[in-house]
């Protein structure tokens, strides 16, 4: 029996979608693509966009899985919650149609992949490249990003405990943690 897992790369501008296909233990990327929000300028008629964009590729696929990556932090608060705006709407449309949606850190997503949860997205892309059939075509990065969420919950689906292996690895999780990780992105 087959599966097919949509994942989703969420993004304000440039949202990456893919869908992971497993038929008798052979992984296949199906479609990989992403849907260009640049050209609208308001950022709630973008919202609208990625809903019903979302909608038609469940209507088109019926995946029987849904996963997507959950943003969180970035340089620019602004942008931050523009980016959490399309995952809600992406995350809305998917509840719309009756699915369930899993969350997934970027971290996550990369430890399930490489083994490293700071792996960079060349990594990532390498060991895609070993372990899916891929399209002909090359992948841009938004669409890697949303196959490696795919590739994910299709690990998780089969039993890896990602989840906890990265949080055992993240003793702290709060922004004392962040800032102490990231002093060159604290403003004075």
């Amino acid at each position: 029996m087959s599966k097919t897992i949509l994942g989703i790369d969420p993004g304000s501008r440039v949202m990456g979608y893919a869908v992971l296909s497993e038929d008798r233990g052979k992984l296949i990327a199906l479609r990989c693509d992403v849907i260009r929000l640049v050209h609208i300028e308001n950022h709630l008629d973008r919202l609208n966009v990625i809903f019903d964009k979302v909608t038609a590729l469940l209507k088109s696929i019926n995946p029987s899985s849904c996963a997507i990556e959950t943003p969180i932090y970035g340089a620019d608060p602004q942008a931050m919650l523009k980016l959490g705006r399309a995952q809600a709407a992406a995350i809305l449309a998917m509840k719309q149609q009756g699915r369930v949606v899993h969350e997934y850190y970027p971290k996550e997503v990369k430890k399930a992949i490489t083994g490293n949860g700071n792996a960079n997205k060349e990594q990532v892309a390498f060991m895609l490249g070993k372990m899916i059939q891929l399209p002909d075509e090359r992948l841009s990065k938004d669409a890697t990003d949303a196959l490696a969420v795919a590739w994910c919950h299709n690990m998780n689906i089969k039993g890896t405990k990602i989840r906890k292996q990265v949080h055992q690895n993240n003793k702290k999780g709060d922004w004392t943690a962040f800032v102490a990780d990231h002093p060159n992105r604290v403003k004075s």
